[in-house]
């Protein structure tokens, strides 16, 4: 008894300890984190220092623990806070110029177009932009291009050989594991299910894929040509050929404007802001000057116009994950039902999920739109689900190379009988009160009945996608349908088709919302649903989030993107109103 009641103290013990411990040690982050409260200092002739490494998200909250743990690796990169930078850097009479070093930064083709022209709009001041680079992908190369000069290392390089687009499709491992896979859908170009059932793409979805590429490219060359000189046949040429295969090529062509090191090039910054080369250049990062600059949209009158950011999947639930149906429904009644919030801008970015999700949310925004202007501003995607938002807005906005559309539904069971029973040696047997008792079966085929009764869900939310669509556009079901069956556009299309208003960038969404509601005069701030969680709440979920990513990828290595695509399809509850494929552009 003696013994046990010694081992339980000092079990306690170490409870008592670790907690205390862990207290003391989160006390000395708080209290070094806090000695930083006090925003920097911009001095006079300082250079802000863009370093764009990490993937885009369209908002981020200030981690102040970032440079004391999970500082190994790129981080996430805030599109809204980098745009109210470089708004705030081209007023600042203190800040002479930008120093941007673009890296493996991973972002959607519309995010990095509306960094780029917020540089382009940046170098109105006469102030310079130099950018440097090591190894420049096709994305690092499409932002570098704007600076007046751009120099990357002698022994580096800079990717320009097009877009691909890589699927992954699991149909030979499913045939291994004795998994079958049962699909519903309505539309040839609904493809987000062919990976559980084909090994290659359908002729179908090659096209709407390869019709897609081409648009986004198309944007790139184009926008590229008229920071370098080129005409866009001359850079398709370029690119096709993969001219570019070391860094001398890139200087020959005229893409670049010397081989440097980095050294080098701050000797270059150094004569720009006319100080000697014994001097340290004041260089600001972004993330510090974002402190004294703060939102380009936080001053003006009473009256707010409410941004609702929606950035994710669409799914079912009231978390703060994704885009959860019921947490965002709230968010938009939120903004709906404050006085002060003139106009409601819906910012999105998403490739769908739920379709029920989907309707809850259409539902709240019709209710807001007969209140007060909505705006549609599409990021990177708005397709599907996110197209389902978009839809009934007073107007919709995207950039040119938005992916959006995808107006098509799908559901998908699985039968793993197979795998259970031949592989697994496991067995069942059922008991129903009812005829379709079991519909819902992962443990055997479905009766040709059964089967029916799905397609026919999924045909009614067909039905109901493009019925809606069609009394937001304005247009006939059967003119929607023309352009539905489950194909992607990009914004560039979509305005020939109607999908669209206009073409523009977020900040023009924000304009048009200021016009519906009569602000401009007035004058307005912008409030942004849904608020930033506090710090301890941002600390923990970036600190899971991380610890998730890192344990995922030491235990699958390379399979880890492979792993969590397939465990992503447990989201994939009820019918589905997702983008018609998973792919990466590279």
């Amino acid at each position: 008894m003696a013994f046990l009641r010694n081992l339980l103290a000092t079990i306690l013990g170490l409870i008592i300890f670790s907690v205390v411990a862990f207290l003391i040690f989160f006390t000395i982050i708080v209290a070094s984190v806090s000695s930083g409260d006090e925003p920097p200092v911009v001095k006079k002739n300082s250079v802000l220092h863009l370093q764009l490494t990490g993937t885009l998200q369209e908002r981020t909250v200030e981690d102040p623990f970032a440079d004391l743990v999970f500082n190994d690796g790129p981080r996430e990169i805030g599109l809204m806070n980098t745009l109210d930078v470089l708004a705030a850097a081209q007023q600042d009479d203190k800040i002479r110029g930008i120093y941007m070093e673009p890296s493996s930064i991973q972002g959607g083709s519309a995010s990095l177009s509306e960094i780029r022209d917020a540089l382009i709009e940046f170098k109105k001041s006469g102030k310079f932009i130099y950018a440097y680079g090591t190894y420049l992908s096709e994305a690092d190369y499409y932002l570098a291009s704007v600076a007046d000069s751009l120099y990357i290392h002698p022994e580096g390089s800079i990717e320009l050989n097009g877009l691909s687009a890589n699927l992954t499709f699991y149909k030979g491992a499913f045939d291994k594991l004795g998994v079958k896979a049962r699909i519903f859908k309505v539309g040839k170009y609904k493809s987000a299910v062919e990976p559980y059932f084909r090994k290659d793409m359908s002729d179908e979805n090659r096209y709407q894929v390869k019709s897609m590429l081409n648009s986004i490219y198309g944007t790139y060359t184009k926008d590229v040509s008229s920071s370098v000189n080129k005409t866009s046949e001359e850079l398709r040429n370029i690119s096709d050929k993969m001219l570019v295969r070391l860094p001398e090529d890139a200087v020959e062509l005229g893409l670049v404007t010397r081989l440097a090191y980095h050294d080098e090039v701050t000797s270059m910054i150094k004569d720009e802001i006319s100080i000697s080369e014994k001097k340290k250049i004041n260089m600001i990062k972004a993330s510090d000057y974002y402190k004294v600059a703060g939102s380009r949209y936080t001053e003006g009158g009473d009256d707010r116009i409410a941004v609702i950011v929606a950035e994710g999947e669409i799914v079912m639930g009231n978390g703060r994950s994704d885009i959860a149906g019921d947490f965002f429904a709230k968010e938009i009644r939120k903004a709906r039902k404050n006085k002060r919030v003139k106009a409601i801008v819906l910012r999105i970015n998403s490739p769908g999920g739920s379709l029920t999700a989907s309707d809850i949310l259409w539902r709240e925004i019709m209710l807001a739109k007969a209140e007060k202007p909505v705006i549609a501003s599409m990021g990177d995607v708005a397709a599907s689900g996110g197209y389902f938002m978009a839809m009934p807005c007073d107007v919709i906005v995207a950039r040119p190379n938005t992916i959006t559309g995808s107006i098509g539904i799908f559901g998908m069971t699985f039968n793993l009988e197979d795998l259970l029973e031949d592989k697994l040696g496991i067995t069942h047997d059922v008991v129903n009160t009812g005829e379709y008792s079991d519909i819902s079966t992962i443990t055997r085929t479905l009766r040709p009945e059964e089967a029916a009764i799905i397609q026919h869900g999924v045909e009614k939310g067909y039905e109901t996608f493009t019925t809606k669509a069609a009394q937001g556009r304005g247009m006939t079901v059967e003119a929607i349908k023309e352009v539905a069956s489950g194909r992607v556009w990009t914004g560039e299309q979509a305005l020939e088709i109607n999908l669209i208003d206009e073409l523009g960038s977020y900040d023009r969404a924000i304009e048009i919302a200021a016009e519906k509601a009569d602000l401009l005069e007035s004058g307005y701030s912008v409030a942004y649903y849904p608020e930033k969680q506090n710090t301890i709440e941002e600390f923990f979920g970036t600190a899971g989030k991380n610890a998730k990513v890192k344990i995922a990828d030491e235990q699958y290595g390379q399979l880890a993107p492979f792993i969590k695509k397939l465990k992503n399809i447990q989201n994939y509850q009820g019918i589905q109103a997702r983008m018609p494929f998973d792919l990466e552009i590279n």
